[in-house]
């Protein structure tokens, strides 16, 4: 008979699995209280980072629905479930791994597929939301720019262009007049 709060804890981490965007396992053997709670904060609100036994974390898989990372819960598992950018959550991982070698980045789990440590780097290394949007406004804006510049280059060239005649006509009519006293 399955105890109540197994049950509780399965149905939890079940329900992490089918809210969160994304999920990356670890292993945190070596790392503190103090180190950990130093990760937490360095994940912000983008992910929960949660330790839990093995046998809960592969039923509450299996409830959710996920599939292909029996093989990471072996060891001193914890699983980051993003919440919200998974980008800013791998990152987060992956320079916390970094500078602490007790962190070790076993994979992951996002759009219905299991994901390896490299492609979990890969994730880290793209820009944020917000730094794409800031690019795409810039493209937006750029374009935005050549286009008025190209519609107002047609009317600076017919101004240019009525100046110049204007200009040559003054020269005309200045030189006739200079001739015509001459020839008398």
């Amino acid at each position: 008979m399955a105890k109540p709060d197994k049950v509780a804890a399965v149905a939890e981490i079940a329900e992490s699995f089918r809210t969160s965007s994304a999920t990356v396992v670890t292993q945190y053997t070596g790392l503190s209280v103090s180190q950990l709670s130093q990760l937490r904060r360095a994940l912000g609100t983008s992910a929960k980072y949660r330790v839990a036994k093995n046998t809960l974390v592969k039923r509450a898989a299996e409830d959710a629905g996920v599939q292909g990372l029996e093989d990471l819960f072996v060891g001193a598992t914890a699983i980051a479930f993003v919440e919200g950018e998974a980008v800013d959550a791998a990152k987060a991982l992956r320079d916390f791994a970094k500078d602490n070698n007790a962190l070790v980045i076993k994979g992951g789990y996002m759009d219905g597929k299991p994901l390896s440590v490299d492609e979990i780097n890969r994730i880290a290394d793209l820009d944020s939301r917000e730094v794409l949007l800031a690019k795409a406004a810039g493209a937006f804006k750029a374009k935005l720019s050549q286009a008025a510049a190209l519609f107002q280059a047609p009317a600076s060239q017919v101004a240019r262009l009525a100046a110049a005649l204007e200009e040559k006509q003054r020269e005309a009519a200045g030189t006739e007049a200079a001739e015509a006293p001459a020839e008398s």
